[in-house]
């Protein structure tokens, strides 16, 4: 569980995203340019789950929008399943922090959109979305409009908007910020029950770094910007099925949490810093 340096060593060519060398430069309105992120080179296997942690700004969702086709970085490379990315990750599911539910559809027509836009007909796609609902534990609320949704909820409908397409890559950018400590957890438990069916890769970014640790296969941390670094890589040896509660309970659970933290807390404190000085 010691830390092993940024992911090279992993085979790119098998990897379901390889993100090699890549540097991100956005141009600023006073002239000049912003280096977000710098020579980052990231593998995640085929159905290996990778969490990314690092302070606020350093450059998690830029890379989680490359490895999506909605971010071209200035140099690099990204691969996915060994072929180079070119327009939209049409192999992957994004699950945003943000809701990105239709207001005016209820919560079984969300869930359809997906298969009914790729042209399966309705009669075929709602009985899919409902047995969808169902494994989110949302069967009974498939009538059920946004507005009379708990947020926890809400998050299940979208992880079941996505899933319906059954995407080879999950791409998760903060999917559970935005809810209580209580909901979290059970949103976490939610995901490894539904990963550990077919074993999906996954890009998971957070801030929680007990999170991060207690969902993933490995752990890697970015610096503080600009020009943000991979700096560290973890893996993540806890026995699977995890029952996050539980797992963190064992005392490895909290050796690898103090191993991370010695290394991230030093980057966080520079994020901060940062911030309180551009204001």
């Amino acid at each position: 569980m010691a830390d092993s340096g940024p992911a090279t060593a992993q085979n790119n060519s098998a990897a379901a995203v390889a993100l090699r060398e890549v540097d991100v430069a956005f141009r600023l309105a006073q002239g000049g340019t912003y280096r977000a992120v710098e020579r980052a080179t990231l593998t995640v296997a085929d159905g290996e789950f990778v969490a990314i942690v690092g302070p606020t700004g350093c450059g998690k969702s830029t890379l989680l929008n490359i490895a999506a086709g909605l971010l071209t970085p200035f140099a690099g490379q990204a691969d996915i399943f060994g072929a180079p990315l070119s327009g939209l990750n049409r192999q992957a599911g994004y699950l945003f922090q943000a809701d990105s539910l239709f207001p005016w559809k209820t919560a079984l027509e969300n869930v359809a959109i997906g298969p009914e836009t790729a042209g399966v007909p309705a009669s075929e796609a709602r009985p899919r979305a409902l047995e969808w609902l169902k494994r989110v534990g949302l069967g009974a609320f498939a009538d059920r409009y946004p507005h009379m949704l708990s947020g926890g909820q809400r998050k299940r409908v979208g992880l079941a908007q996505v899933l319906i397409r059954d995407p080879k890559i999950l791409l998760m950018d903060e999917p559970f910020g935005p809810l209580d400590a209580q909901t979290r957890q059970i949103m976490g438990n939610l995901l490894l029950d539904l990963w550990s069916a077919d074993r999906k890769a996954v890009l998971f970014v957070t801030h929680d770094l007990e999170e991060a640790i207690a969902l993933s296969d490995r752990v890697v941390i970015m610096s503080a910007g600009p020009s943000a670094r991979i700096i560290g890589d973890w893996r993540v040896t806890l026995p699977r099925p995890r029952d996050i509660s539980e797992v963190k309970l064992d005392p490895a659970f909290h050796e690898l949490h103090r191993d991370i933290w010695h290394r991230l807390k030093a980057e966080v404190v520079k994020g901060y810093a940062q911030a309180e000085g551009a204001q």
